[in-house]
């Protein structure tokens, strides 16, 4: 195959990937609520949420946030007045976590199958090893505002905020972190506190001047900049009867005592109109099942994502040289649509571990069907009845994702995205010259592939026993209109492929095996090299993510509803499934009793039409990545997420061989009792997507 052919295809297949997997990336981003101490619970009698209703408690209803009791009647008890933290933090917050009370957190905390984990006798060894790794990475890891989580738990009595506030026209410190905490009543444990806190510092090296600002003490701390450091570090607290403050920036302090003393430089983000969308339809939907299920809140969360992507950027000091700057391509492209998102999440109930329910807000920037603007037009996900699992899945499954997209609309507008990525106008010619190339497949991707893709798209993952580094799969699968076409096209793109060979399958099945290193043109390592500047001698070169896939059309069996286009990282893993379909298996996965309960809780909280839905076998799901952890083996997975985390945390660990004491993890068998079911969906509305995810108890 000519090299010509060969970009050609490459582009084809990063096209298609942008398209297909992207929505899978987008999707499960609602995955990541984290489901340990965020701190604040409040007993719901009514459904509450806290930063929502004080986002508007001027207008407080009964389609807004409802009051948060306990954090009313701990402000009633207490002399002091208290204003909560979004009252006096600025609308220039690009993202923040709120718990709206620390005590009954740790305590409905205490409930969970987490909570439960981390006490487990079991797990001490590790626990105590991550404790001194913690001491150790002090100075490492800055300190950024002194304060540090055990600090918090220790000290507040009610509220404790986390937020980041950029600052745009400082170069040298784009952002801030800050923490504020209800204090009242802790003044003992306060002051002990920050009096440990000075001592570390000082010991780390930091130097400390006490400021008077409206009455307050700020408590400043500096440190000598090392040899060529431009940025300067900076750590101010300020504690009084009532709430702690501290930050990287003494001006973020003394601003917050401007709004506390009434006179504040601008508007909160409790007033910011993004905000209270986003976390009054979050508290509307989380009410009903919060209620019924009797938890306590948890956590309330919100972000601007591009703001927040660039702060955690400059947070991990990612230096990316003269590589491609994926925020600003994403900006340039429309996505910046997407303008906030939020959410509460209720934990400890009495079938639920943990529920989510959240907000993306994606207002339409076109009037047109597709919604948005250049390669943004892939946000298109269509809401359909929640399916019943096929009976094809079987019930060694680990983890089930489904999601509707517009695949042959996502497809076009990722060429402006490609094009941009990599400076030229090749989208177009690489399909005309996979067509029109007479060394190539000559496939007409415009008028016989893409037409005949249907807007389904399935992924399963599974891992084989005993666990290697092999264990991980993954399969995905595209529901097709002609099967005959595809199939067609599959072969004349397989015949093209050096690496490719046809392996043996189930009759009437074609499957092809693509093993890299079979030929010289290796297609695999090549496909994201236009995206990276590397020497061409450097024999460190990024090796593929994937050492062997494969490919086939399978045809409508006794146990599918219809043909369906599939990939797979492991070839055995679809010859299984072929033959599940075409040999009539009976439910496989669809018949697991836990799987069974989250498909109806799922059902329970509102997934009648989705665009998405995930169900996940936590135990399954972690069994092979949590035993090659042990092991010390997790960086070696051939996983597609092993791959990736290679390429990013390249040479992390220090030349440690295992700087996480993961030997000290006990035996799976000893905690998998406290890995429970997940089950996730969202629902396309006319703004954005409404989110939802949950752990049974």
């Amino acid at each position: 195959m000519s090299n010509l052919t060969s970009s050609r295809l490459r582009i084809l297949i990063l096209s298609l990937a942008v398209c297909s997997f992207g929505g899978f990336s987008f999707a499960n981003a609602q995955d990541s609520v984290p489901s340990t101490p965020v701190q604040k619970p409040t007993r719901l009698g009514g459904t509450q949420s806290d930063a929502a209703d004080q986002a508007s408690t001027d207008q407080a209803s009964a389609d807004q946030a409802s009051t948060d009791q306990a954090s009313a009647d701990q402000a009633s008890a207490k002399a002091a007045p208290y204003q909560a933290a979004i009252k006096l933090l600025p609308d220039t917050v690009a993202g923040l976590v709120r718990v709206p009370d620390v005590p009954a957190f740790c305590e409905a905390f205490k409930t969970t199958n987490i909570g439960r984990l981390l006490e487990d006798p079991s797990m001490q060894p590790f626990i105590e090893s991550q404790r001194e790794r913690a001491k150790s990475y002090f100075e490492s890891l800055n300190n950024k505002i002194g304060v540090k989580l055990d600090d918090i738990y220790h000290i507040s009595s009610g509220e404790a905020v986390l937020a980041w506030l950029r600052f745009d026209n400082d170069r040298r410190r784009p952002f801030a972190v800050v923490a504020v905490a209800d204090v009242r009543g802790r003044k003992k444990e306060s002051l002990d506190a920050i009096e440990k806190i000075d001592a570390d510092l000082k010991a780390g090296g930091w130097n400390r001047t006490d400021k008077t600002f409206r009455d307050e003490t700020i408590r400043v701390y500096n440190i000598k900049p090392k040899p060529g450091q431009l940025k300067v570090e900076q750590i101010a607290i300020c504690l009084n009867d009532v709430r702690i403050i501290a930050s990287d920036r003494e001006s973020v302090v003394t601003d917050l005592l401007d709004a506390v003393a009434g006179q504040p430089k601008g508007p909160s983000i409790s007033q910011l109109g993004l905000f209270k969308t986003v976390l009054t339809r979050s508290a509307r939907a989380i009410r009903q099942p919060a209620t019924a299920d009797g938890g306590t809140i948890a956590m309330e969360w919100f972000a601007r994502p591009f703001q927040m992507g660039r702060i955690v950027r400059e947070s991990i000091n990612i230096d990316r040289g003269t590589q491609l700057d994926i925020l600003k391509l994403l900006e340039d492209q429309g996505f910046d649509a997407v303008l906030a998102a939020g959410g509460i999440a209720v934990m400890a109930g009495k079938e639920f571990d943990l529920i989510h329910k959240g907000f993306v807000l994606a207002p339409p920037t076109t009037n047109k069907p597709s919604k948005y603007e250049n390669a943004a037009r892939m946000l298109q996900f269509d809401n359909e009845p929640l399916a019943t699992i096929p009976d094809w899945i079987g019930d060694n499954v680990a983890s089930l994702t489904r999601i509707n997209v517009k695949i042959e609309e996502a497809f076009w507008a990722a060429e402006s995205l490609v094009n941009d990525a990599l400076d030229d106008e090749l989208f177009r010619e690489v399909i005309d010259g996979i067509r029109d190339d007479e060394d190539g497949p000559q496939i007409d991707i415009a008028n016989n592939v893409l037409p005949n893709l249907d807007n389904r798209i399935l992924m399963l993952t599974d891992n084989t026993q005993p666990v290697q580094i092999d264990s991980e799969r993954l399969l995905v699968a595209i529901r097709i209109k002609n099967g005959t076409v595809i199939r067609d096209s599959i072969r004349k793109a397989m015949e093209a492929e050096p690496d490719a060979s046809k392996m043996e399958g189930p009759t009437g099945v074609e499957i092809w095996r693509v093993q890299k290193g079979e030929a010289e043109d290796d297609f695999g390592a090549d496909l994201f090299d236009d995206f990276e500047e590397t020497d061409e001698d450097d024999v460190d070169a990024a090796p593929p993510l994937l050492d062997h896939w494969a490919i086939a059309l399978v045809q409508q069996g006794p146990s599918s509803d219809a043909p369906y286009l599939m990939f797979s990282s492991h070839p055995e893993l679809l010859v299984e499934t072929a033959k599940r379909i075409m040999e009539g298996a009976p439910a496989g996965l669809a018949n697991v009793a836990n799987v069974q309960r989250v498909f109806d809780s799922m059902q329970a909280l509102g997934a009648d039409s989705v665009a998405y839905d995930r169900i996940a076998r936590m135990e399954l799901s972690l069994r092979a990545k949590y035993q090659l952890l042990r092991r010390g083996e997790l960086k070696d997975s051939d996983s597609i997420v092993a791959s990736l985390m290679r390429r990013i945390v390249e040479k992390q660990d220090d030349g440690q061989p295992d700087p996480l004491n993961a030997r000290k993890l006990p035996p799976l068998k000893d905690i998998e009792q406290y890995m429970p079911e997940y089950g996730s969906f969202f629902e396309t509305t006319e703004d954005g997507w409404a989110l939802t995810g949950f752990f049974l108890k």
